[in-house]
């Protein structure tokens, strides 16, 4: 319960116009005002920034650099992804700690977050770079009523849906290369790695492993990579909140997916095309 009211008034302030007084808080919430200046206090304490003006109520100034999973579910619209969502601080890879967690029984739409990745990886065993603060370790459980073969559509989902996340939350355009990264202006700003438990005819669980450089420098990009590398503070200038863009992505994959299911991969492999096509 409290870290739902938690969330909800972090989403209140930051989609309010300014201040949003404790009257209107305590309204749309349905606790007391005093319980909402407890609730304030206590996300200060976790690193929120939030001022509090008499006569004109509360505002949100910034969040904690540190992803959580309180930041990343206020304002969360969707139906399937993030129900249950795991923020930790590092690990090994986010794909490993969502596969375990699947073979353990966690539910569809289970997301894991790290903030850093201390063995980061892409296709084919090749090192991803994870350094802490700038960017986005994801990755996602589904348990599709599919083949084996038709779950591999579902790399086309994850690439549609960072395109998509991207040029919602800048003014960039993105770049489809074959089979699955996301490239800015030729250089490579994310990658996909989706890995599989099934049987003959049946697919237990899939993890969708997403990586994006939201806020790397160039210095932190490394040398020696197979393919130029890029940030989208970089390409676009632009700093990326990237609890926000874990949102709108997680949303995307979630809207994405439900049509996969509803519909075939058809749809999704369609607006792959088109993107690989024009922008590829």
């Amino acid at each position: 319960m409290k870290e739902t009211v938690d969330a909800r008034i972090l989403e209140l302030l930051r989609t309010g116009d300014g201040f949003v007084s404790g009257a209107a808080l305590s309204r749309l919430l349905g606790v007391s005002r005093t319980a909402v200046w407890k609730h304030v206090k206590g996300l200060r304490g976790s690193g929120y920034l939030i001022e509090a003006v008499p006569a004109k109520g509360y505002r949100l100034l910034s969040s904690p650099k540190l992803l959580s999973r309180l930041d990343i579910s206020s304002g969360l619209a969707t139906r399937r992804i993030g129900g249950s969502l795991v923020c930790l601080k590092e690990t090994e890879s986010t794909n490993a700690v969502a596969f375990r967690m699947a073979e353990e029984g966690a539910p569809e739409g289970t997301v894991v977050i790290s903030d850093a990745q201390t063995a980061g990886k892409g296709r084919l065993g090749r090192v991803w770079l994870s350094p802490a603060g700038v960017n986005l370790y994801c990755s996602i459980v589904l348990r599709p009523p599919i083949s084996p073969m038709a779950a591999c559509q579902l790399t086309f989902l994850s690439v549609v849906a960072v395109a998509r996340a991207v040029e919602k939350c800048t003014a960039l355009v993105p770049q489809i290369k074959w089979p699955n990264d996301i490239l800015i202006s030729g250089k490579k700003v994310a990658g996909l790695l989706n890995e599989m438990n099934a049987e003959t005819e049946k697919v237990n669980f899939v993890v969708l492993g997403i990586g994006v450089n939201l806020n790397m420098r160039l210095e932190q990009l490394g040398e020696g990579l197979r393919h130029p590398a890029t940030s989208l503070l970089e390409e676009g200038g632009v700093e990326i909140d990237r609890a926000g863009f874990a949102r709108v992505l997680l949303a995307e994959v979630d809207e994405l997916y439900d049509r996969f299911l509803s519909e075939g991969e058809g749809p999704v492999r369609a607006e792959w095309l088109e993107r690989s096509a024009i922008r590829g």
